[in-house]
């Protein structure tokens, strides 16, 4: 199959040129903006017409949370219009299409796990953003696959286990907040999940991707510190209120996987697993 990854510098789409190497059976075009500017319209329809594109991955994305709330306009082209125009051409060359969203749909004012069925309610631009995304994904194409993801770190770019390491190392104190409840989620665990589902085959819809299990922001750099050896830095517990951010955070984003496990038959490792086996690499 001939496939299409944007956003191949983030930290998803280079876990995705990682585990190319174990799907040899597949011919790769990872793109970046550089490559594909896929906020130019002419761009993507030529370049999907000239590699014969056959499935379409976006991990490409906004995802500065609260600079979104300045920039609302740049993130609805990059998180909305663009997913669609990709969407509408992968429709017209009959390719399929993954389209990597958030659990920042929902305002997170649950308190049991969020299935694909449940309403989403974005409270951010960002969330917004992603949302409308999804229905120009799944509107414009019928081979399409959203799936909702929480928490993304990986051994690639910037990150909340990278920024830890450093203040862990840095400070001897560390406030974190304990009341925003999720799951972190491995980018290799997700990336892994996506070759899964290229390779057993499309069955369209929305699904969601964490690791297993649930902490908070706190409990996650406890975690961190404690695998990593760093012991000179407390970390207390803050409440949200007391680390005032432009745009607001869901406060409880677990997400309910039992349907891409069931549908595509992936077993998921635990939270605490994943980010043992990222640190070692780190």
């Amino acid at each position: 199959m001939r496939i299409l990854v944007t956003g191949a510098n983030g930290q998803l789409g280079n876990e995705m040129q990682v585990l190319a190497k174990e799907n040899p059976q597949h011919t790769y075009y990872f793109t970046d903006v550089q490559d594909l500017d896929i906020c130019n319209k002419d761009a993507i329809w030529a370049y999907i017409a000239e590699k014969q594109i056959e499935l379409i991955v976006n991990c490409a994305a906004y995802t500065a949370v609260d600079k979104a709330e300045d920039n609302p306009e740049l993130a609805r082209q990059l998180n909305c219009e663009a997913p669609k125009e990709l969407a509408r051409a992968a429709q017209f060359h009959g390719a399929a299409m993954i389209q990597v969203s958030t659990d920042y749909v929902f305002d997170g004012t649950a308190h049991t796990p969020y299935a694909e069925d449940c309403e989403p309610c974005p409270d951010s631009v960002y969330g917004t953003t992603k949302l409308a995304g999804e229905y120009e994904v799944i509107n414009n194409c019928k081979q399409a696959i959203v799936i909702r993801t929480a928490w993304l770190y990986s051994t690639f770019g910037n990150n909340f286990v990278k920024t830890m390491l450093r203040l862990g190392k840095e400070r001897d104190n560390l406030g974190v907040v304990f009341d925003q409840i999720g799951t972190p989620t491995y980018a290799n665990d997700l990336a892994q999940a996506i070759y899964s589902i290229i390779n057993k085959g499309i069955v369209p819809g929305i699904y969601h991707f964490s690791n297993e299990g649930v902490c908070s922001w706190y409990d996650f750099t406890v975690a961190i510190h404690r695998l990593a050896g760093i012991t000179s830095c407390k970390v207390r517990p803050l409440h949200t209120a007391e680390y005032p951010a432009k745009a607001n955070r869901p406060a409880y984003s677990v997400l309910d996987k039992t349907k891409i496990k069931t549908t595509f038959g992936i077993e998921i490792p635990h939270w605490e697993e994943s980010l043992e086996r990222c640190l070692e690499k780190l």
